[in-house]
């Protein structure tokens, strides 16, 4: 990149936290939630404030495969032969993923641990190096709250913008305020797809939940933007 095209003061910026970065503590961090908690939302604030790298699982899986690294071969043939991408293969993902300059001084982990087990190995391979998770913030949001975002929810194919028919609607119904051009409802978003869904995430993550006991905090998620990320900025001070 030619460091000349950037505007100075992006650049003393950037600088300045670089600086800042210097000084944070060094924090691992798990987040847990349901679909449409809220988490997507609040990790990049989270990223920012606190100088960590975010680690999300399927990123990372495309990443290795797309490099062809050794574990994103093993995990591409994982996934050719339909079955699940093993523990051992993510937790290898991660290890690898932590050494990068970024996360020097840690981390926010989504989408892993889903199981106790995922759980257990993560902690052995951090414990290898000295290191275990400090926080887990866990992001809780009713059941009927959730079903209410996501069925209500209509998404701009081309570029991600997704509305609200009750929440965020859009300027003219069914089409998108930038291109005009005509919204689509995904086909996980329903009723019956949704509860079935979190009923797997209960089954799965409670336990998890009670694994980290003593670190977790929870995140009320169903008040609005603002409160919520003040709820994180207290739990993670």
């Amino acid at each position: 990149m030619d460091l000349s095209e950037i505007p100075t003061e992006n650049l003393v910026k950037e600088v300045q936290r670089r600086l800042e970065c210097l000084n944070k503590p060094e924090k691992r961090l798990i987040l847990i939630g349901p679909p449409g908690s809220g988490k997507g939302t609040q990790s990049p604030m989270i990223k920012n404030d606190n100088c960590l790298c975010h680690l999300a699982t399927g990123d990372m899986l495309r990443a290795a495969v797309a490099a062809k690294t050794p574990l994103g071969m093993e995990a591409k043939k994982a996934m050719e032969a339909g079955a699940l991408v093993s523990d051992e293969i993510v937790v290898g993902l991660i290890e690898e993923n932590v050494k990068r300059p970024e996360c020097r001084t840690g981390f926010v982990l989504d989408g892993f641990p889903r199981t106790v087990v995922q759980a257990q190995k993560l902690e052995e391979m951090l414990n290898k190096k000295g290191e275990s998770i400090d926080k887990v913030l866990n992001f809780a949001v009713p059941d009927q709250l959730l079903v209410d975002r996501i069925v209500g929810r209509w998404v701009h194919p081309a570029s991600g913008r997704s509305y609200h028919e009750k929440f965020a609607p859009p300027k003219v119904a069914g089409v998108d305020d930038v291109t005009g051009e005509p919204l689509v409802k995904r086909k996980d978003d329903n009723a019956e797809t949704l509860k079935s869904r979190l009923s797997a995430f209960h089954a799965q993550t409670a336990p998890v939940i009670a694994y980290y006991k003593d670190k977790v905090v929870t995140i009320k998620a169903d008040k609005p933007q603002a409160e919520v990320a003040a709820q994180v900025r207290k739990a993670l001070d």
